[in-house]
């Protein structure tokens, strides 16, 4: 493909709480075995992008190790390959990222050394599969200078969170607000954008001259009357992580037939690092009804209508019902947990009880196993 990709992977959200704490948005656990990060590089290669830079920041490490090897992507390879570019001190920056127009600034040498004519740029923190190559040709076809991934979502009670867009009848922007208090339409834009190489190093540094640092708010939005900016509308599966209740519901649509069969058995696959476990064993005495179960489990007590990540033990006579049990967790014996999202690592304590009463509760235990 005549492009070359850049995963925005950086970002952070105080609507995560306390998920975000120990790690990027990019990097939280999605679908009992992948990450977050995965549907964007997935989509990179499916769609035969041999070269891409993930930008990361906030709490890195996470994300850093999961992107350790780029073979599970497909990205191991002679020409091309994946780069991980964190903020670096020079002699002519001392800097963060100061935003997402300033993080491409920051590695602009990554654009400046490619030969491909053309840039995807997507963000790590939403799930959904696309062929870039078909938002390129949509792109080429309308002689765009920036086409942009949108999707019509359901209420106009939660496009208020996203970004904006309104489009003419040739699919051409006419407005773009920012996260409005109050949205005129459904049409959120997905984060997703194609651009010419070289016109996306002339904006990013006329940004940078002008301290400007936000690519959407500084560039698309800003230059939507000057420049030709058009929107590509998708239509399959697209959630985005930005809060606890995305997260949650994100993860709660796996449990649905046609979501889990659509990112798990049909073409094109999304990808993710593996790990060697063993797979789950459920002991004499087990219940399991509508729920995911990752590899490296053990299952004792009843587990009805959730998401349980890699090696988590539930004990004898445990009962989870709509939760969310993220990677190696012990939940010792006689425990309840209900309406919850129980962080990585933990160890819940036998007799323990835990519901959600008002929404969604994210469980955080001392953990005895480990010593930091």
């Amino acid at each position: 493909m005549r492009a070359i990709g850049i995963i925005l992977a950086g970002g952070n959200s105080y609507r995560m709480k306390e998920l975000s704490q120990k790690r990027a948005i990019a990097a939280m656990p999605i679908g009992g075995s992948y990450r977050s990060i995965d549907f964007a590089l997935s989509n990179m290669t499916n769609s035969k992008i041999t070269r891409v830079g993930v930008l990361t920041q906030f709490n890195a490490r996470s994300l850093n190790e999961h992107l350790s090897s780029s073979k599970w992507w497909n990205f191991g390879r002679k020409q091309g390959g994946l780069y991980v570019f964190n903020p670096t001190i020079t002699n002519d920056n001392g800097f963060w990222y100061r935003g997402t127009a300033d993080s491409i600034n920051q590695n602009i040498g990554f654009l400046k050394e490619a030969h491909e004519p053309y840039v995807v740029i997507a963000s790590g923190e939403a799930v959904y599969k696309l062929d870039y190559g078909k938002v390129l040709e949509y792109h080429i076809d309308k002689k765009a200078d920036i086409t942009i991934v949108c999707k019509d979502i359901e209420t106009n009670n939660e496009s208020g969170r996203y970004g904006i867009v309104q489009l003419n009848e040739d699919g051409r922007v006419t407005e773009f607000d920012e996260k409005p208090m109050i949205a005129r339409t459904n049409t959120v834009n997905c984060g997703i954008y194609v651009i010419r190489r070289r016109l996306l190093i002339e904006l990013i540094e006329q940004c940078a001259r002008e301290d400007r640092f936000d690519f959407v708010r500084d560039v698309v939005v800003r230059l939507k009357d000057v420049k030709k900016v058009y929107g590509y509308k998708m239509d399959s599966y697209w959630s985005n992580i930005a809060s606890v209740e995305d997260y949650y519901r994100t993860n709660m649509d796996f449990l649905n037939k046609d979501v889990r069969s659509y990112f798990f058995k049909e073409y094109p696959t999304i990808y993710s690092k593996v790990d060697d476990l063993p797979p789950v064993k459920y002991n004499y005495g087990s219940h399991v009804k509508n729920s995911l179960i990752s590899s490296g489990s053990i299952i004792n007590g009843t587990v009805e209508d959730s998401i349980l990540f890699k090696k988590v033990f539930v004990g004898n006579n445990c009962v989870i019902k709509n939760s969310i049990i993220l990677n190696d967790v012990y939940i010792g014996d006689n425990s309840v947990i209900e309406n919850c999202i129980v962080e990585s690592r933990d160890t819940i304590r036998a007799n323990s009880y835990f519901k959600g009463e008002d929404g969604v509760k994210i469980v955080l235990e001392q953990n005895e196993r480990y010593v930091f």
